[in-house]
C-alpha cells in the first residue's frame, strides 16, 4: 500500500468516517473514542512529517486545526462559558477548531454534560476536570 493511500484511510478514520463506505461512525464506535482519535491523528502527523515539506495527505485539510492538541485552562473556561451562554456543539466545534466529539468529550470532562456513549466507564469527577477510570 502506498503511503498516500494509508494516510487517506487513517485520516478518514480519525475524522470518524468509514473509509470504505463513507458513512460516519456511530457515537459508540471504538473509532470515536477520544484516545483512538488522538492516536489516529498522531499517526497521521508522524506519517505526514516523513513526507516532503509541503506535501499533505488527501483529506488532511479536513481535520480541525486544533485536533489532538491539549486543552489550556483558558480554552476550558471559554468553552464552559460559551456552552453556559447557549452555544450549540457545532458552534463550539467551529469556534474552537475541534471536532464535535472533542467538544462533547471536553464538556463531559468539565461536568457540563453526560459523557458520550462511547466514553462509558469514564465520568466527570465532581469539581475536577479529569476522568475517573473504571475499576
Amino acid at each position: 500500500m502506498e503511503k498516500a493511500t494509508a494516510m487517506k484511510i487513517i485520516q478518514q478514520l480519525a475524522n470518524g468516517i468509514d473509509p470504505h463506505s463513507g458513512e460516519v461512525f456511530r457515537a459508540d464506535s471504538p473509532y470515536q473514542h477520544p484516545d483512538t482519535v488522538r492516536a489516529l491523528f498522531t499517526a497521521v502527523q508522524a506519517l505526514d512529517s516523513q513526507s516532503a515539506p509541503r506535501q499533505r495527505a488527501a483529506g488532511a485539510e479536513n481535520a480541525p486545526q486544533n485536533a489532538g492538541k491539549p486543552w489550556s485552562s483558558a480554552e476550558d473556561e471559554a468553552l464552559a462559558g460559551a456552552f453556559d451562554a447557549g452555544k450549540t456543539i457545532p458552534e463550539l466545534a467551529a469556534q474552537h477548531q475541534r471536532s464535535r466529539f472533542a467538544i462533547e468529550a471536553r464538556l463531559a470532562k468539565l461536568g457540563k454534560i453526560e459523557p458520550p456513549a462511547n466514553m462509558r466507564g469514564y465520568k466527570a469527577a465532581s469539581n475536577k476536570a479529569s476522568y475517573a477510570a473504571p475499576h
